[in-house]
């Protein structure tokens, strides 16, 4: 394989052309197969990103019958992943006929920062900075005129040094979107902040000892928070699963605290509650990326990585809860351009962004319960296999009526792709 130059300016037939040609690639047809039948809706897909060739398509599900906050929502769910959906639908069952998932918005606020470095004495930069914060702020209010008019805007300016970093300190800007995730404004803010505060530093004849590295939001947004929680008496109820509700619930509560302990099963514990959580933010058209690295850097914030979730058991009450930084938006980007992303938006009515924060939480808890239910019983390979079942028959070309066979051979019995190709054999 050659490199080549000037493959951004090809067309998508020459580039789809090439990629025949130079990496013997035999299926031209399946590329051009996902195209869109609608031009303009193709090209709108196109303009997403670079050197686009095709469209990945993903399945689009729905979790019917979430009860949050006393209200009954569809929740589309993008996810590749078998048993994903399945499972967050059996845990809002179980918690409808309990009261429901309980979430609310502890805060909205995101940050972003400007670092630069000053070889002079700390109290000479934090002098200048003071003098000159109405100034700073100022030169951004064209820009934040309409955000400042939806009640959202610039909520507060500090200058911060970076103790391990000699010589080097943030702006940080504290910032309130309302129903955007805001990555563009905050940058806007944050640019036009860093060449202002050059300014400063130069007409105060400190240019020799002063050097922007760069101005960039932050994606760790830990007070951009949702909290969502269930929560049971277990007098109220017999049994789950065969065990007695106290069994259960007991062996529910250790399963949560060994990832509060122990960093191998916390990662896959708050992996299963992004399974949730991210099929919403995918279907709304957000940022799942920054939704990621935020979760994670929070299951840090305590100078361990742990589970996000916890439970508790106090006089017979079961408590279940999930607190998870999202910065979430319901206009802008690809809420409006991307069609299925809109139709999610609309499904679910039209919720801004702090409501949406609650109700991918509250997926993210439904999947984290579905997935500890199963380890604790039958083990998490049951449900999940039966539900890969249809992709392993697929991959080994069933027919129509060896799928059917095969559904009911495998009711009571371990799903493998052994076992299926055997059973086809």
């Amino acid at each position: 394989m050659n490199f080549i130059e000037g493959f951004s300016k090809f067309n998508k037939t020459q580039k789809i052309n090439w990629l025949l040609d130079n990496m013997k690639v035999d299926q031209g047809t399946t590329l051009i197969e996902t195209k869109y039948i609608d031009d303009a809706l193709q090209k709108r897909f196109e303009n997403f990103s670079e050197n686009t060739i095709a469209n990945f398509h993903l399945p689009f599900g729905i979790a019917p019958n979430f009860l949050i906050n006393d209200k009954v929502y569809s929740i589309p769910m993008v996810t590749e992943e078998s048993s994903v959906v399945a499972a967050s639908c059996k845990a809002a069952k179980f918690w409808n006929e309990h009261g429901g998932f309980k979430a609310y918005t502890k805060s909205m606020t995101k940050v972003g920062h400007v670092y630069f470095t000053f070889d002079l004495s700390s109290e000479i930069i934090e002098k200048v900075f003071k003098d000159n914060i109405e100034r700073l702020l100022n030169c951004t209010r064209a820009i934040s005129l309409n955000m400042d008019k939806r009640g959202g805007g610039i909520k507060s300016l500090e200058l911060l040094p970076l103790d391990k970093l000699s010589n080097t300190y943030k702006l940080e800007l504290r910032v309130n979107t309302c129903d955007a995730m805001g990555a563009n404004f905050i940058n806007s803010l944050l640019e036009a902040m860093s060449a202002e505060f050059r300014k400063i530093v130069i007409e105060n004849h400190f240019e020799n000892h002063f050097e922007i590295i760069f101005a960039i939001l932050s994606n760790y947004t830990p007070e951009c928070l949702v909290e969502a929680s269930v929560a049971l008496n277990l007098n109220q109820i017999n049994e789950i699963d065969g065990m007695s509700a106290q069994h259960f619930f007991s062996k529910f509560k250790k399963a949560v605290d060994i990832a509060k302990f122990d960093k191998f099963r916390a990662t896959t514990h708050n992996k299963g509650i992004m399974n949730g959580v991210d099929s919403v933010v995918i279907a709304t058209g957000n940022d799942f990326r920054a939704t990621e690295a935020a979760a994670h850097s929070f299951a840090c914030k305590d100078g361990i990585y742990k589970s996000l979730s916890e439970a508790e058991i106090v006089d017979h009450f079961f408590t279940f809860k999930l607190s998870l930084p999202l910065a979430l938006g319901t206009v802008g980007g690809l809420t409006n351009l991307h069609p299925l992303a809109s139709l999610s938006l609309d499904m679910l009515g039209k919720p801004s962004a702090s409501e949406l924060m609650q109700i991918a939480a509250s997926v993210g808890l439904a999947q984290n319960f579905s997935a500890i239910r199963s380890l604790i019983t039958t083990g998490i390979q049951k449900g999940h296999m039966k539900m890969h079942l249809l992709n392993i028959l697929d991959q080994l070309g069933a027919s129509v009526s060896q799928i059917e066979d095969a559904k009911k051979h495998f009711s009571d019995k371990v799903v493998s792709f052994q076992a299926v190709r055997d059973f086809l054999n």
